[in-house]
């Protein structure tokens, strides 16, 4: 079992397009698969995007990619789990790079640590969140507030979660988020007014514990 001598790294990479970020994760995806790098957890805010999970379909997207870039949001197919979703200012997406052989082998599990992290930092912040059975993600009274795709190769982990924090929901019209008719809310919609760093700063706890990670800011 681990314990919290274990390290996982923390880079906040700000405020980022899609695509430079992906191309920071796989690298660091490609360094944690040899061991020149421990887990790490990677938290980033993406310009508006949208992206396609490997089970995706395209009945999900509602607006073609053209009309897409006409309004400012990219488009990108991915190799994570899930259907589409949409990423953009307001949202913190969390990317975390573990090996679950120093873990857990266990993919279902690993999925509800995620989740768990999420409804135990929402918690802090007065915000009763849970699951509900068959549908990944984290759930509100008021609609779904923060979605989670994955990637596995070699039990190295890669994509994530991605919070609406005061996120413009109605980017969300573009999509059927994870295929899934469900109206979305975010923590500001909820009421709550926490800043950015407020929420990172809880997510980062909330992971450490339900990880067994000793955080630490790279």
């Amino acid at each position: 079992m681990p314990s919290l001598e274990v390290l996982a790294g923390v880079r906040d990479l700000g405020f980022m397009r899609y695509a430079d970020a992906l191309k920071l994760q796989q690298e660091a995806v490609e360094l944690r698969k040899d061991g020149r790098i421990g887990d790490q957890l990677l938290i980033v805010e993406h310009p508006h995007v949208v992206t396609m999970g490997r089970n995706g379909h395209e009945e999900n997207l509602l607006a073609k990619p053209e009309l897409l870039a006409r309004s400012g949001i990219d488009f990108y197919e991915t190799d994570r789990g899930g259907d589409v979703t949409y990423h953009g200012p307001g949202q913190i997406v969390g990317y975390p790079i573990l090996d679950l052989r120093e873990w857990k082998r266990d993919v279902h599990a690993y999925v509800r640590a995620i989740e768990q992290v999420i409804i135990d930092a929402l918690a802090g912040f007065g915000i009763t969140a849970g699951r509900e059975a068959g549908a990944t993600g984290v759930w509100t009274s008021e609609g779904k507030i923060a979605a989670i795709g994955v990637h596995i190769s070699r039990w190295v982990t890669s994509h994530g979660f991605a919070l609406n924090v005061d996120t413009d929901l109605n980017y969300f019209r573009y999509i059927v988020p994870c295929g899934l008719t469900r109206p979305v809310t975010s923590m500001r919609a909820l009421g709550c007014q926490a800043r950015r760093a407020e929420v990172v700063e809880a997510l980062i706890h909330q992971f450490g514990r339900v990880f067994e990670r000793q955080m630490e800011t790279l």
